[in-house]
C-alpha cells in the first residue's frame, strides 16, 4: 500500500463524512431542534431567572 492509496482511502473517508453530517443537518427530524435554537434568543426571562417561549403563530 502506497501513500496515495491512503491519501485516496481518506478523501473518500473525509467525503462520506461531510455528506453524513449535510444529510443530518438537513433531516426532517432535525428541524425542530434547530427551530427550537434558532428562536433561543427571543425567549424571555421572569424575575427568576426561569425562561419562558412565547407560542409560535405557526
Amino acid at each position: 500500500m502506497e501513500i496515495n492509496d491512503l491519501r485516496s482511502i481518506a478523501t473518500v473517508a473525509g467525503l462520506l463524512c461531510f455528506l453524513a453530517i449535510v444529510g443530518w443537518a438537513y433531516s426532517k427530524r432535525s428541524k425542530k431542534g434547530f427551530d427550537e435554537a434558532a428562536n433561543l434568543p427571543f425567549a424571555e426571562q421572569d424575575d427568576q431567572g426561569v425562561v419562558s417561549r412565547t407560542s409560535d403563530p405557526r
